[in-house]
């Protein structure tokens, strides 16, 4: 557990050892086991953290905003001395937010999957944010455990990979909930200026997937153009599952490269 400036304690995990140090930023409802393996091959020390409201970490009074979540991940990296960063989905926007108010502050990032900045959620983002926060508040194994499986790929929920998975979540989940002040993070935009992300002078990588209503690829697109990033787009979504060598190997050549 780290204490920040802002007085918000974060859980985190640092692995691996030497220069230079990554943060990793995960997603919505998600936590440090799900975004270590895309920094199984990264070079140097890798911090991977729970946002507020998730795991361990603090559950402030809310209602949040993007600009809180930036704040958690400055504050990590910060106190890690991070000079690069990757951010999954919400942990995206958190990135896309501190690069908008500190253009300067990361000499490489990586946005895999990346949600709208707008403010403006899909159907399917709403739904699947509202079962789960049902489900984790309902306490039962078993309704949480159906949320989660909604998001895995078929192929992959009769396997030993897929309960292994399964288990691990819901215990997570069960354990230590998810605060539901995480609902109130969609009332503005992420980054109320797009522009700003201009300013940025590092480089970055996008990676962003077809057919994924919640994260659709127009926005990996318009953020690659912002940025002037490398941009991978994949054909099938549930990236982790289906493609993960390759979303491994991408994100360590760009960092190690």
């Amino acid at each position: 557990m780290v204490t920040l400036p802002s007085g918000v304690r974060l859980e985190q995990l640092t692995t691996g050892a030497g220069e230079p140090m990554t943060v990793f930023a995960h997603g919505l409802a998600g936590d440090i086991a799900g975004t270590r393996p895309l920094g199984s091959a990264v070079a140097g020390r890798r911090t991977f953290f729970q946002f507020r409201g998730h795991g361990r970490s603090d559950a402030p009074p809310g209602p949040w905003s993007f600009a809180d979540l930036a704040a958690d991940l400055r504050g990590v990296a910060d106190l890690a001395g991070a000079t690069r960063a990757v951010g999954v989905s919400m942990g995206a926007g958190a990135l896309c937010r501190l690069l908008a108010d500190t253009p300067d502050r990361f000499d490489k990032v990586v946005l895999y999957l990346p949600a709208p900045l707008d403010g403006r959620r899909s159907e399917a983002a709403a739904r699947r944010l509202d079962r789960l926060l049902a489900s984790v508040e309902s306490g039962e194994a078993a309704m949480i455990a159906d949320a989660v499986e909604a998001e895995m790929p078929p192929s992959v929920r009769n396997t030993p990979a897929g309960w292994s998975h399964l288990r691990q979540r819901v215990e997570q989940l069960q354990r230590h909930g998810l605060a539901p002040e995480l609902a109130t993070l969609w009332t503005a935009p992420a980054v109320p200026d797009e522009s700003a992300l201009r300013a940025f002078r590092g480089r970055a990588l996008i990676l962003g997937c077809r057919d994924d209503e919640i994260h659709p690829a127009g926005w990996a697109e318009r953020l690659a153009e912002l940025l002037d990033a490398d941009l991978h787009i994949y054909d099938l979504p549930a990236v982790l599952w289906t493609n993960r060598n390759d979303l491994r190997d991408r994100v360590s050549t760009f960092l190690n490269g």
